[in-house]
């Protein structure tokens, strides 16, 4: 495996911007992400190379914060807050009709590549629950419909 010259150019820049290597693991780990879709155990060994650190601090940040993914995730990855009040407002639910609808278990990838859902906790948006994230992008104030609706129209 090897990364993008990219990637390499955006990791050397990383290294500089900070006073410690190790403060540029995070930053570092979401470009590899970005570029491969998920953080796999062969993309940690070449950062801990390209960044000269060792693989089990890298591996320990990927472990801890769940914002990286640690096995490969569909087109769209649907992170549903169960936090409590989400939970509350039917977050547990939806993360359960999506499931069920998309055909995809928590955490696995559905049959046509298209969706993960994952469980996670607070996604701030306390005081809009139901919420869910789309890879990037956010959205609030779901029912089972809307947000059933909304992914059905992605792509």
């Amino acid at each position: 495996m090897e990364f993008s010259s990219q990637l390499k150019e955006f990791i050397k820049k990383e290294l500089v911007r900070y006073e410690v290597k190790r403060s540029a693991i995070i930053p570092c780990l979401f470009a590899v992400q970005k570029e491969q879709g998920w953080v796999s155990p062969e993309a940690i060994t070449v950062l801990s190379k390209e960044m000269e650190l060792p693989e089990t601090w890298i591996t320990e940040v990927t472990s801890f914060y769940t914002m990286f993914n640690r096995k490969p995730v569909g087109k769209y990855h649907v992170q549903v807050c169960c936090n409590i009040s989400c939970s509350m407002a039917g977050g547990r639910e939806l993360a359960a009709h999506l499931e069920k609808n998309l055909s995809a278990k928590a955490g696995e990838v559905s049959p046509d590549g298209r969706y993960t859902v994952s469980r996670v906790e607070c996604l701030g948006a306390c005081g809009t629950a139901p919420m869910m994230q789309v890879n990037d992008e956010y959205y609030e104030n779901l029912t089972l419909e809307s947000a059933e609706k909304l992914l059905r129209e992605m792509e």
